[in-house]
């Protein structure tokens, strides 16, 4: 459905030691910075992005807004947790765990990236 997701980030580099530690923890490269200073994370579904704003406004987080990372198993949430919170992120929401509702069952773990974002890595119980 998506091409790709670009957020605010005031440190591209901060930010860059953030996403390249918690997405490495699910197995993706490292972040290729473009010659405008932007950050890039490619996949083959699609393309993750920092960037500063360019308004020159200082980047802040949308209130009501996650972004979801697909994780493989409980523990590349985990880890992928405990990677963000070693890299400048902070925990929000409930701490790691299993949640039901609605006839499904997902592990989820949430941050917030140094830029304040919300962030959560989902895996689904089939």
């Amino acid at each position: 459905m998506f091409s790709h997701i670009m957020i605010g980030a005031n440190d591209i580099e901060e930010s860059k030691k953030f996403y390249d530690a918690v997405l490495g923890a699910m197995g993706h490269k490292e972040g290729v910075i473009d010659p405008l200073g932007r950050c890039f994370y490619y996949t083959d579904k699609g393309i993750f992005a920092l960037s500063k704003p360019i308004d020159g406004e200082p980047a802040c987080h949308g209130n009501g807004s996650t972004i979801g990372f697909f994780a493989k198993s409980p523990e590349i949430a985990d880890s992928w947790h405990a990677a963000g919170i070693a890299n400048g992120g902070t925990t929000c929401e409930e701490p790691p765990g299993v949640r039901e509702g609605f006839d499904v069952k997902l592990y989820l773990a949430y941050l917030r990236d140094p830029s304040g974002n919300k962030i959560c890595a989902l895996h689904r119980f089939k």
